[in-house]
C-alpha cells in the first residue's frame, strides 16, 4: 500500500505529553532500576554463578510464572496485535490453542528432563546426549536467534515513544537498553523475575486504559463487536487449508503451536525460569499459571484491535497518512482518545515500555547464562566468584549489543511478523534437535547433526524466498479501510482530526484478488517453524538408523553425579533411560 503523504513530526499526532504523562513513565523506569538495585543489596554476598544466573534454584511458582509470561508478551504484543486485528482480523485469537497445547507439552515432555538434570544451560543437555559439537551449535543459533529478537523488541517501543512523544527514536532505543542493562547486570534472575511481575502489571493497565475509554466513547462493548462484525474483522471461521493463506485457524493453532513450544520447550529464557522453582511442583505449576496470563494478555490485545477498528472505522489514519506504519495506530489512537485525561497516555507508553524491558532482561541475563555454561566454563577453572563477575560483566556486553542490532529492526518491516520469522527460521530446526533426543532413543550426534543442518537450509531458504516474492493480498487478505468519514476541518472531534490535508478521502478495499503468481515462497511465515522441525527430525531419524551402530547417547545421573547440583529437590538417582515413557516423580 502506498502512503497518501509523508506526514511532519509535529503534525503527526492529535496531541503530546503533558509532566503527568512522564511522571508516570519516568515512574515505571525508576521502579524497574530500584528492583535491580535491592537485589544487588539483599545479595550482596552471593558467591557463586548459579545464585546470579538461577536465583539460587529457589524461586516460587507465582512470581515465576507472570515472569513466564511477560518475558515474551514484549512491546510486539502492545503494539502489534490490536493493529494486526484491525489490518487482518481477530483470528489471532486462535492463538489461545497453542498456547493450551504448548504448556501441556512443554510440561509433560520437557521439563521433567531439564529440571532433574539441575543443568543451568539447555544446551549442556545436547552434549550429555550427543556430544559437545551438538551443544556449541545450539548455543550459536541460540545466541544469533535471541540478539535479532532482542534488537526487534527494543525498537518496538522507541517506534511508540518516537509517535507519540516526538523523542527521538534511537535516543528511546539507547535509554531501553541501558535502563534494562542496568537492572540485569545488578540483580541477577531474581531482579529480572520481579521487574517482569510489575512491568506485566503495568501492561496490563495500559491494555485496560484504551479499552475503558474506547467502550465509553463507544456506548458499550455491543458497539465494539458490532462494527468489528460489520467490517469483517471477527473472521473466526476460517478452516482453509491452504498453506499459503498467512493466517487461518490451521496456522495459527498448528504453526503457532510449534513456534511456542520452541520457546517455552527449549528457550534458555523460559527454561532458565522454570528450571529455577525450588521443586518440579512448583516449575509445572508456574507453566499453567502463566497459561492463564498468556490467555489474559491475549484478549485484551484482540479487543484493543477490535476498539482501534470501532475507532476509526470510517477514518483510517493510515490511509490518510497520519501514520506512516500499521504498528503506530495504537499509539495514534491512545494520543487521540486519552490526551484529555493526563497520565494515561503515559501509562500505555509505559506499557509499550514494559513489555520491552520484560523481555529484553530475560533474553540478556539467558545469554550472560549460555555464555559461561557453554563457552567458559568448560574450558576455564575459573571460581565460582570469578564466574559470577564474568557473569555480570556479559549482560553488560551482551545489553550493549542488543541496543546495536535494534538498528536491524527498522528494516525487517511489520515487527510482528518479523519477529515470529526469526523465532520459526532459527527454533524450528532447534526444536527438532531437542525432540531428536529427548523422544526419540536411537537418534545419534551424525543424524542430529544432519537434521539441524538440513532444517535450518530449508528454513533459512523459504525464510529469505518469502522476503524476496512476498505473498499476494489473495494469501494475506486485509481487511478493507476507508477515509470517507474523515472530517479534516474538525478539531474536536475525537476520531476525526488532523492538522495534515490528505488527498480526497477515499473507500477502498484489499479483498482478495484473483492471482496466479502465488507459489511456496509464499508460505505462511507461521510454518517455517513446523517446517524446520519436521525435516530436522526426518533426516535425522534417517541418518541415525544409517549409522545405527554408533554410542547412543545415555544420561547416567549415578555415575555423573559431581556433574550436578544434587541439593536439587527434583534430583533422581537413576539412569534417565530415554526410551521409557514416563519418568517417576
Amino acid at each position: 500500500m502506498q502512503f497518501i503523504q509523508t506526514c511532519l513530526k509535529d503534525s503527526l499526532v492529535p496531541g503530546s505529553f503533558v509532566v503527568a504523562d512522564y511522571m508516570v513513565f519516568a515512574l515505571m523506569l525508576v521502579v524497574s532500576a530500584a528492583v535491580g538495585v535491592y537485589f544487588a543489596w539483599t545479595d550482596r554476598d552471593q558467591r557463586s554463578s548459579g545464585d546470579f544466573l538461577m536465583g539460587g534454584r529457589r524461586l516460587t511458582a507465582l512470581p515465576v510464572s507472570l515472569s513466564l509470561t511477560a518475558s515474551f508478551m514484549s512491546a510486539i504484543t502492545v503494539l502489534s496485535n490490536p493493529a494486526e486485528v484491525y489490518r487482518y482480523g481477530a483470528n489471532i485469537g486462535f492463538y489461545g490453542i497453542s498456547y493450551v497445547l504448548t504448556m501441556v507439552i512443554t510440561s509433560e515432555v520437557f521439563l521433567p528432563v531439564f529440571y532433574r538434570l539441575s543443568i543451568t544451560s539447555t544446551y549442556e543437555y545436547l552434549e550429555l546426549r550427543f556430544n559437545r559439537t551438538t551443544r556449541l551449535l545450539g548455543t550459536g543459533l541460540f545466541i544469533v536467534q535471541t540478539i535479532l529478537y532482542t534488537g526487534i523488541v527494543i525498537y518496538a517501543p522507541a517506534l511508540a515513544l518516537n509517535q507519540v512523544t516526538g523523542m527521538d527514536l534511537w535516543g528511546a532505543v539507547i535509554s531501553t537498553g541501558v535502563v534494562c542493562t542496568f537492572y540485569c547486570t545488578l540483580g541477577g534472575l531474581k531482579a529480572v523475575v520481579w521487574t517482569d511481575v510489575f512491568q506485566l502489571g503495568v501492561m496490563l493497565a495500559g491494555f485496560l486504559s484504551v479499552i475503558i475509554r474506547s467502550v465509553v466513547l463507544k456506548d458499550g462493548v455491543l458497539p465494539i463487536i458490532s462494527d468489528s462484525q460489520e467490517g469483517g474483522r471477527l473472521n473466526f471461521w476460517d478452516f482453509d487449508t491452504n498453506p499459503l493463506r498467512r493466517h487461518t485457524f490451521w496456522t495459527i493453532s498448528i504453526g503457532g503451536t510449534f513456534v511456542w513450544v520452541s520457546i517455552y520447550g527449549i528457550n534458555q529464557a523460559q527454561v532458565q525460569r522454570y528450571i529455577s522453582c525450588k521443586s518440579i511442583t512448583h516449575a509445572r505449576l508456574s507453566l499453567y499459571i502463566n497459561l492463564l496470563g498468556l490467555l489474559s494478555i491475549l484478549l485484551c490485545s484482540v479487543f484493543a484491535g477490535m476498539c482501534l477498528f470501532s475507532v476509526y472505522k470510517d477514518c483510517d489514519p493510515w490511509t490518510a497518512g497520519q501514520v506512516s506504519a500499521p504498528d503506530q495506530l495504537m499509539p495514534y489512537l491512545v494520543m487521540d482518545i486519552l490526551r484529555d485525561y493526563p497520565g494515561l497516555p503515559g501509562l500505555f507508553v509505559a506499557a509499550a515500555y514494559s513489555g520491552s524491558l520484560s523481555t529484553v532482561s530475560s533474553s540478556i541475563n539467558a545469554l550472560a547464562a549460555v555464555t559461561v555454561e557453554d563457552l567458559i566454563k568448560p574450558y576455564t577453572n575459573m571460581s565460582e566468584k570469578h564466574l559470577s563477575w564474568t557473569s555480570k560483566g556479559l549482560s553488560l556486553i551482551y545489553g550493549v549489543l542488543c541496543i546495536g542490532m535494534a538498528g536491524l529492526a527498522s528494516l525487517m518491516g511489520g515487527i510482528l511478523q518479523a519477529a515470529i520469522s526469526i523465532f520459526g527460521i532459527i527454533g524450528g530446526p532447534l526444536l527438532g534437535m531437542f525432540t531428536l533426543g529427548v523422544l526419540c532413543p536411537f537418534a545419534n550426534s551424525k543424524g542430529v547433526l544432519l537434521g539441524l543442518m538440513s532444517g535450518l537450509v530449508v528454513s533459512l531458504w523459504l525464510g529469505i524466498g518469502a522476503q524476496i516474492y512476498p505473498p499476494t493480498p489473495a494469501m494475506t487478505r486485509p481487511l478493507s479501510l476507508t477515509t470517507e468519514g474523515c472530517n479534516f476541518t474538525t478539531t474536536d472531534s475525537f476520531n476525526w482530526t488532523s492538522t495534515v490535508q490528505p488527498t480526497q478521502p477515499t473507500s477502498f478495499t484489499t479483498a482478495p484478488v484473483n492471482r496466479t503468481d502465488d507459489n511456496w515462497y509464499s508460505l505462511s511465515y507461521l510454518y517455517f517453524s513446523p517446517i524446520g522441525t519436521i525435516i530436522t527430525i526426518s533426516v535425522g531419524l534417517l541418518v541415525s538408523l544409517l549409522f545405527c551402530n554408533e554410542q547412543k547417547g545415555q544420561l547416567d545421573l549415578t555415575r555423573d553425579r559431581e556433574r550436578f547440583d544434587g541439593t536439587n529437590p527434583g534430583f533422581c538417582d537413576v539412569e534417565l533411560d530415554l526410551t521409557k515413557r514416563n519418568i517417576p516423580a
